[in-house]
């Protein structure tokens, strides 16, 4: 297997899915702060094992993109649909505040 990086790309918020369909718990603080509060943009994840979870990844991101992961870092690769070999971008499936990911296979890491 190969090493993976993951960079958060990009937070981003549905207001409007809040307002209207969010439990009141939610909709009182997440309209106020609409975007993920675990994670930034920018921020940088370098894994060696693309089966572990690196510490202070939000769990549930984890479990939606875990299956590009581990494709990217067995050799996959998700062309024509994106532009370089090795990437993945993908998002969680947190409706009211998504976050973006690029997920770049880091060759010559392979176990």
């Amino acid at each position: 297997m190969n090493g993976v990086l993951i960079t958060v790309l990009k937070r981003t918020a549905n207001p409007d899915l809040i307002e209207n369909y969010a439990g009141d718990a939610v909709r009182e603080t997440r309209l106020l702060d609409p975007l993920c509060d675990q994670l930034i943009e920018g921020q940088t994840f370098r894994l060696t094992d693309p089966s572990e979870m690196p510490e202070g990844f939000c769990p549930w991101a984890w479990s939606d993109i875990h299956k590009e992961i581990l494709a990217i870092a067995g050799g996959a690769d998700f062309r024509p649909w994106i532009a370089r070999e090795g990437l993945a971008i993908a998002c969680c499936t947190d409706a009211f505040r998504p976050v973006c990911f690029k997920i770049e296979r880091e060759e010559g890491d392979a176990d």
